[in-house]
């Protein structure tokens, strides 16, 4: 059974820096490109970051490049997201999953991940 579980959220000021992990189960991770995606209330899911099956290839929003860096632990079964210089979008819930097709390369697409972990919230607050 396939399982990812998201953890490291919280409230941060802005400026300051969070680390996310996403633990993954249920299958091999290494075999697989991870996904970074958020959704703000009321706006639709976004791509962040995502990052290929052996970390060699990266992508990123635009809005979060220079910020966020994306990495991997296939041994530990772990993906980790880490935000820099927080601001106040950033605000919102990060979820990470599977890709569905492509496993040595990636796109922060969400419609082109499968399997989804339950969420971490993210606030950036003064």
């Amino acid at each position: 059974q396939v399982q990812l579980v998201e953890s490291g959220g919280g409230l941060v000021q802005p400026g300051g820096s969070l680390r996310l992990s996403c633990a993954a189960s249920g299958f091999t991770l290494a075999y697989k490109a991870i996904g970074w995606f958020r959704q703000a209330p009321g706006k639709e899911r976004e791509g962040v970051s995502c990052i290929s099956n052996d970390g060699t290839t990266s992508d990123f929003a635009n809005s979060v490049k220079g910020r966020f860096t994306i990495s991997r632990h296939n041994a530990k079964n772990t993906v980790y997201l880490q935000m820099n210089s927080l601001q106040f979008e950033d605000t919102a819930v990060y979820y990470c999953a599977t890709a569905r097709r492509f496993s040595n390369w990636c796109k922060p697409s969400p419609d082109e991940y499968d399997y989804w972990g339950q969420g971490t919230q993210v606030t950036v607050s003064s």
